[in-house]
């Protein structure tokens, strides 16, 4: 049994009532990658999550998404996790990889790009801590708007370990950080960006 860390952002309770056997046709699928500094074997892991959405109801407040899949791995050379970046992406036919490039900045893209010339790929940088970059894909799931596959148990127990004040398990949340930037670049960027019909008045 795994417990919440105190403050947890991701109550276990919660996400065991999410968690759903099948998935339904989705709209976007993207991968998302949270590299690590270096690819030892005492390293962080490379974090890899896949996850999609539905473009249900009237707008970005009705939207629904799924986390289908870790791919994260442990103590592999640039060239390996980006082959497994790339490996997630066929096989889930996403429409675009999301990395995140503070530690390695334009390598990041390069290395990718190597396993696959024509790969959509956006870049993104944190410029924010972890916790307060968590904090609305935390409250997606407190609405009930996202739900998960079967699987996921090493990233489900970094998720109880993320609090308010920090990450309280050990080394590096990688399967949470590229949890948050899968479902900011579905769910919170696009809502940001959506544009509701002007009520004329006369």
């Amino acid at each position: 049994m795994l417990e919440d860390a105190e403050g947890a952002l991701w109550p276990m309770e919660r996400l065991e009532e999410l968690r759903r056997a099948e998935v339904p046709e989705l709209d976007r699928i993207v991968v998302a990658v949270d590299p690590p500094a270096s690819g030892k074997s005492t390293s962080d892991a490379c974090g890899i999550v896949v996850a999609g959405m539905q473009m249900i109801g009237a707008g970005p407040q009705d939207w629904r998404a799924w986390v289908l899949e870790d791919a994260s791995i442990r103590g592999a050379s640039p060239a390996k996790w980006a082959a497994r970046v790339v490996e997630a992406a066929r096989s889930w036919q996403a429409d675009r990889v999301v990395a995140e490039v503070n530690q390695g900045g334009d390598m990041v893209e390069s290395v990718l790009r190597q396993q696959d010339p024509l790969l959509a790929y956006r870049g993104v940088h944190a410029s924010r801590g972890k916790s307060v970059r968590a904090e609305p894909v935390a409250a997606l799931y407190e609405q009930g708007r996202v739900f998960h596959a079967p699987g996921l148990q090493a990233l489900e127990a970094q998720m109880g370990d993320m609090t308010l004040l920090g990450y309280e398990g050990k080394g590096s949340p990688d399967r949470v950080d590229a949890l948050v930037w899968a479902l900011t670049d579905l769910m919170i960027d696009p809502a940001a960006q959506f544009k509701r019909p002007q009520i004329r008045r006369l």
